[in-house]
């Protein structure tokens, strides 16, 4: 298992495949601050509630130059369909082999009801202008948690 990457450091970059099979890397983004939030799993009720949350106050972010980006290990199909049920207006990337959760360090032994397993340990990272971390969040609770993003960007 990896480490969180620290406030400070340059954000690792990636390309992904977002719900279209187009290719997002992270560094295209320079120039703009970017919120990257990784969910465990589309159409599950925490991960729908954090989504729907982001689409809600798009427009907030987009007005302070600020990018979304969610990742979790779902497919392409099932993000676009998670996408289209809920009018996601951000893109949706798929990590189905775990690389870049492993590399953010939110790849992490999880404890439900006594049963232990590896998973997506939900985080959002805030990324500056320059590709620098400048918050990250490791969410308990995901009532609350885009409005304190949105209120500290």
């Amino acid at each position: 298992m990896s480490e969180y990457i620290k406030i400070g450091e340059v954000a690792p970059d990636f390309v992904l495949s977002n719900k279209d099979g187009n290719e997002i890397k992270l560094s295209d983004y320079k120039g703009k601050k970017v919120v990257l939030y990784f969910y465990p799993k589309d159409d599950t009720p925490g991960c729908t509630t954090e989504a729907c949350d982001f689409r809600d106050h798009v427009k907030n972010f987009s007005d302070k130059n600020v990018v979304i980006l969610g990742v979790s290990k779902d497919s392409g199909m099932s993000h676009m369909n998670f996408a289209t049920k809920y009018e996601l207006p951000y893109e949706l990337l798929s990590d189905t082999e775990g690389v870049v959760c492993e590399l953010y360090g939110i790849w992490q032994l999880k404890k439900n009801y006594g049963r232990e397993y590896m998973g997506i340990v939900r985080t959002t990272y805030v990324i500056d202008e320059k590709g620098l971390v400048e918050k990250v969040y490791q969410v308990s609770r995901v009532s609350g948690h885009v409005e304190q993003v949105l209120e500290e960007i």
